[in-house]
């Protein structure tokens, strides 16, 4: 326990935490103050015109879904300007996931259930590079420094000494997220019931937005160990940034180029980036330029979707293989 007390000493009195955090605070602070700005309360015209909108478009949905239905019946003949999916139900409003409510109808009022989820996507945004970024410092700098040679000669044990910094790092991140996401929600619900509206918030919008919220902490968790691990391989924070950027570079951007100018079949499955989607979102769509080709017979839908499963499992992966590999060169290599 003293190891684990004197770890999170160390954590918390680092200069470029705390800056960290402050920065932190800071965004949240403009995105709150931004939205505060740009909101106000709806009048009754302006709530009673949105629901007639929302209604009108609602009866648009339903006769386009029954006139697919008549087509396909052959009881009329398709016009150039209808949809005709190769499946009705593809356009069918009892179908669909969501239908449209009076608050997209509403200009310069601010929604907590329309605009939680995005929210929370920029929250967590922040978090992944929060901790990523204090994850390979906290350890860089240590061996950069000679810290931890200090530390090793208290408590000679390099595994434990490794595997109690990075599950104080890991620990602390939990805990300073899970309290700065309660306060980010909770000021973006009071800023809805002060100045706008709160909308629908029934059982299942908090279940899908606490889903979204534990892949996000997962998320955020992962980005702050794959930090750790490559700090600790390359022995220093700029080895952990210059391993991302490199890959961002030459892989996400470089030979996403070169996959799309070889017309490689469904090159998303090949970056990082994509499982990252998938596992946050719980399924992500792509586009296959090659579903199509060939295809005269009518409309074909081109796109494919991922999962969240094989996003965790490449995601998990790729951290266990950089953590394996981290702790093995820090068991065997010369620290002075």
């Amino acid at each position: 326990m003293n190891l684990v007390r004197a770890e999170v000493e160390r954590l918390s009195a680092r200069r470029f935490v705390q800056l960290m955090v402050v920065l932190l605070l800071l965004a949240f602070a403009v995105t709150a103050a931004t939205t505060l700005a740009g909101s106000h309360r709806p009048t009754v015209a302006e709530k009673s015109n949105a629901q007639a909108q929302a209604a009108a478009q609602l009866r648009s949905m339903e006769e386009a879904h029954d006139r697919c239905l008549r087509i396909k019946a052959g009881e009329i003949s398709p016009e150039e300007s209808d949809y005709v999916p190769a499946d009705c139900l593809e356009i069918d409003p009892a179908q669909m996931e969501r239908l449209p409510v009076a608050s997209d109808f509403l200009n310069g009022v601010f929604t907590f259930s329309a605009e939680a989820r995005p929210l929370l996507y920029f929250l967590i945004a922040f978090l992944v590079l929060f901790g990523f970024l204090v994850g390979a410092s906290y350890i860089g700098a240590d061996l950069n420094s000679g810290g931890v040679v200090n530390l090793l000669l208290w408590r000679p044990r390099r595994l434990a000494v490794l595997g109690t910094k990075l599950g104080t790092l890991l620990g602390a991140l939990l805990v300073l997220s899970a309290v700065a996401s309660a306060a980010y929600l909770a000021a973006f619900w009071l800023i809805a019931e002060t100045a706008g509206m709160p909308g629908r918030l029934d059982g299942e919008f908090w279940r899908s937005l606490g889903a979204t919220y534990g892949r996000g902490l997962v998320l955020v968790l992962l980005g702050a160990t794959l930090g750790f691990a490559l700090a600790t391989l390359g022995r220093h924070t700029a080895a952990a940034l210059g391993t991302v950027a490199a890959y961002l570079v030459v892989w996400e951007g470089g030979a996403r180029v070169v996959l799309q100018i070889l017309d490689a079949a469904r090159p998303d499955r090949w970056m990082i980036s994509s499982y990252v989607a998938a596992w946050l979102t719980g399924e992500a769509g792509f586009w296959d330029n090659h579903a199509c080709r060939g295809d005269t017979a009518g409309f074909c839908d081109g796109f494919y979707t991922m999962s969240w499963r094989p996003g965790l499992v490449v995601l998990l992966g790729l951290t266990a293989v950089l953590v394996v590999a981290a702790f093995t060169a820090f068991r065997r290599r010369d620290l002075i």
